[in-house]
């Protein structure tokens, strides 16, 4: 068994689920006190950082060749969302290897690429490689649920960890999308949309529940969320969603007409569901919460809901929200900004290169994540970030379905043609 592929079973083996419960997290403190371990095995000093009671993150510089170069910052979470072992065909914290594939939570997102890191920083310590540049590591907590004990804390209180940084890699992206037969395209993601968490509150009359009511917070607040699953906020065709859509195009020889970015979206296949988010704005109600009683009318029904807007469109999304819900909702959000940078410069030259030396003939094309990643706390310190976690993958696999999806699996191969094309992208960029 390869070094990536025994690592990335052994991380998936630690149950690091973030329930955004402080009290549930230990699992993330094992996880990173065996990446700080395998970090010493080859010779670094990692500096190991727990901002609360089980929420490790683990942080190694390796010099660089020219150390007045801009350093480059590698980051992985080691947090994974719940799983529901009934649900799966295999345990989802025994790293099963079956099919070909490695299964398990964090497969995907993100340990995959938490393992190519470790095994290629490990191979270049042990070996004496020297890379252009400085290059950081980070391994952090607590991204599924916003990064307050993991990138955002780091970013808070150990800036100087990530002095001279100037460009980043992480997910979602470097993932294969086969075109047509023989034909891939690699994703590199350039922007993500910005996420606002909503608490919606709408306040009524309290009462005996076999009365009339006509001031029910409960209906008001239904009335509300209707209004809002029915409402479609505008289609806005930003630069990567349209660069993106465009190589496609060329590379399947059918027209992409931007008036109708619609229709070439309906032609990507199982990536049409996330391409197509990253077409406007979105607003999906996930919890709801009213009521004590069955004959109790309640004064107050709350409801959250989980908003992603463009770049460019925070101050109209939450002007559009305010207006499709009505003066009767009470808003009250947590939110973190979009992500975007072009797709250009020496960085995504060596990416490219690196691909195309895995995969003769292979493309890179840019994207938007219609998701958020902690790339949204580096960019506070002037970091331009790529979603770049390599992977060739085969062409029926539904990859977005993986992310926090049951039977989440990694292809042994696709693994390992990541760490190969991870370790020349670090050796020339």
């Amino acid at each position: 068994m390869s070094e990536v592929v025994s690592l990335a079973r052994e991380l998936i083996r630690f149950d690091t689920t973030n329930t955004d419960d402080p009290s549930t997290g230990t699992g993330e403190r094992a996880a990173a006190e065996f990446v700080a371990e395998r970090l010493s095995e080859a010779g670094f000093e990692p500096v190991y950082l727990e901002p609360a009671p089980g929420r490790g993150n683990v942080v190694v510089r390796l010099p660089g060749a020219d150390p007045s170069r801009g350093a480059l910052l590698v980051h992985g979470h080691l947090d994974v969302v719940p799983a529901d072992a009934f649900e799966w065909s295999v345990p989802p914290f025994e790293g099963e290897i079956r099919d070909g594939y490695l299964w398990g939570r964090g497969a995907i997102d993100m340990k995959h690429m938490v393992a190519m890191s470790l095994a290629v920083a490990r191979r270049f310590k042990r070996d004496g490689i020297v890379p252009p540049r400085d290059i950081v590591f980070a391994f952090l907590a607590d991204e599924e649920a916003g990064g307050g004990q993991g990138a955002g804390w780091l970013v808070d209180h150990r800036p100087e960890l990530f002095d001279g940084v100037t460009e980043a890699v992480s997910e979602v992206g470097g993932f294969s999308y086969t075109v047509r037969d023989g034909v891939r395209a690699y994703l590199v993601e350039t922007a993500e949309k910005g996420v606002m968490w909503l608490r919606l509150k709408v306040r009524g009359t309290a009462g005996h529940g076999s009365m009339v009511h006509t001031d029910n917070a409960v209906a008001k607040l239904a009335a509300a969320l209707t209004r809002l699953e029915e409402h479609r906020f505008p289609l806005v065709l930003t630069e990567p969603v349209r660069d993106f859509l465009a190589g496609v195009a060329e590379l399947t020889g059918v027209e992409f007409d931007p008036d109708d970015p619609e229709a070439a979206v309906a032609r990507l296949g199982s990536l049409a569901r996330m391409i197509g988010a990253t077409l406007r704005d979105t607003a999906n109600t996930t919890m709801l919460s009213a009521g004590y009683k069955a004959n109790v009318v309640p004064s107050v029904a709350e409801a959250t809901v989980d908003g992603r807007m463009l770049p460019g469109r925070e101050a109209a999304f939450e002007r559009e929200l305010a207006e499709v819900l009505g003066p009767e909702v009470e808003m009250d959000w947590d939110s973190m900004p979009p992500v975007r940078t072009s797709f250009d410069g020496r960085l995504v030259d060596a990416m490219a290169a690196a691909i195309e030396a895995e995969d003769p003939g292979a493309r890179v094309l840019p994207y938007m994540l219609s998701a958020g990643t902690d790339a949204k706390s580096f960019q506070r310190l002037g970091i331009r970030h790529f979603g770049f976690a390599p992977l060739r993958l085969p062409p029926g696999l539904d990859f977005t379905a993986l992310f926090h999806g049951v039977d989440e699996r990694v292809p042994i191969d696709g693994l390992e043609f990541g760490e190969r094309v991870l370790a020349r992208l670090l050796r020339s960029c």
